[in-house]
């Protein structure tokens, strides 16, 4: 009839249920579909996909001195899922991790640089891990306030503050923290000794802190009493409201907490594995941490094996391109792709796609009987 809407020809319509055993093969068909794409692009660079594969795996995991940088990779991209966790259990979505890991570098660096010669070993690196703290947390309360204050746009204020601590980075680097002694180009001077983490096992005890930030973070959010208020206000302010909790409060208190986590990532990083800062310290890990963060479904534990993943295909990706001159574009596609496939298929788990006519087959299925 003239006037009638037509039904759209693809609909998306989100799952009410989907059995355990269904949600894992489409996660396998994702990853297969993936590799398989990869294979490839892999042929047309002339190699052999199953090698270049195999080699991913034996570059990451192999030697001693592969295992080592894996986990020196896991250690910052696990650290900032976590961070993130809180903001996004709040549906406060803080997309900058990345800024506030440098903020935490940037702190930590300054007594790193100026205060070796008069504090212990000790005393240093706990001053250290207090300013990285703070500093990190004081990137996360800024957007906080001006989204409790003024309903500002987090999204876009916490991206915008990622360049701004940049730029922050930048200045110190080719300026007051220039190091006098470096040639070419400008860099900030290593690290004394006493600024620097022990290690265990081989690895910065970085990985050690990181577990327990994990365990702490799970804690957090499901028994303690903040935890149970950021579920609610990521339900529904309103409600929050209703119940008589401080919203404004909890999302300032909440955004302190997620950026004082990246701190202590920068923290670690600055300390435990570069010895120095500079303006790939962070090095994108705050974004990538995201999806560590959407694919474990904000479950702390379950990102372990996440971040776990996305590392072995980093450190594969840079064995690649020295074994078989793999250009770094090519390999960062095939980790991309994979990626790429991991985040689409939760979207098929959590929705489902119906084509024009299905429902009224079941609608007539039911006038049948």
């Amino acid at each position: 009839m003239e006037g009638t809407k037509r039904e759209p020809f693809v609909r998306i319509a989100k799952r009410d249920d989907i059995s355990k055993g269904k949600a894992f093969l489409i996660r396998v068909a994702a990853v297969l579909a993936a590799l398989l794409v990869g294979a490839v692009i892999i042929l047309i660079l002339n190699h052999n996909p199953v090698e270049v594969y195999t080699d991913m795996v034996l570059g990451s995991l192999k030697s001693k001195t592969s295992r080592v940088e894996t986990i020196k990779i896991m250690i910052p991209l696990l650290g900032c899922a976590v961070a993130i966790t809180p903001a996004f259990k709040m549906k406060f979505w803080n997309i900058g991790a990345e800024g506030q890991l440098l903020a935490g570098a940037i702190a930590a660096t300054y007594f790193a640089l100026f205060h070796h010669a008069t504090m212990s070993r000790p005393v240093l690196l706990s001053g250290m891990f207090i300013a990285g703290t703070l500093a990190g947390g004081l990137a996360g309360l800024i957007p906080a306030l001006f989204k409790a204050k003024w309903g500002t746009n987090e999204t876009l204020f916490t991206l915008m503050l990622n360049y701004i601590i940049l730029g922050i980075e930048r200045y110190l680097q080719n300026g007051p923290w220039k190091d006098p002694k470096g040639t070419g180009f400008p860099i900030i001077a290593m690290f004394d000794r006493s600024a620097r983490l022990p290690k265990v096992f081989g690895v910065h005890i970085g990985w050690i802190i990181v577990l327990l930030l994990v365990a702490a973070m799970f804690v957090y959010l499901k028994y303690s009493k903040h935890g149970y208020e950021i579920s609610v206000v990521g339900e529904s302010e309103r409600t929050a409201r209703y119940a008589g909790m401080n919203v404004s409060k909890i999302i300032i208190r909440t955004m302190f907490v997620s950026g004082a986590i990246a701190g202590i990532i920068g923290y670690l990083t600055v300390c435990g594995a570069d010895y120095t800062l500079n303006e790939g310290t962070a090095g994108g890990v705050g974004f990538t941490a995201i999806a560590v963060a959407w694919l474990a479904k904000l479950n702390p534990f379950t990102m372990i094996g996440f971040a776990f993943f996305l590392s072995v295909l980093s450190k594969g990706s840079n064995t690649i391109q020295t074994n078989f001159k793999i250009p770094a574009s090519a390999s960062g596609v095939l980790t991309g792709i994979i990626l790429f496939a991991m985040l689409a298929c939760e979207f098929f788990i959590s929705y489902r796609v119906i084509f024009r006519g299905h429902k009224e087959k079941e609608e007539d299925g039911n006038d049948d009987n």
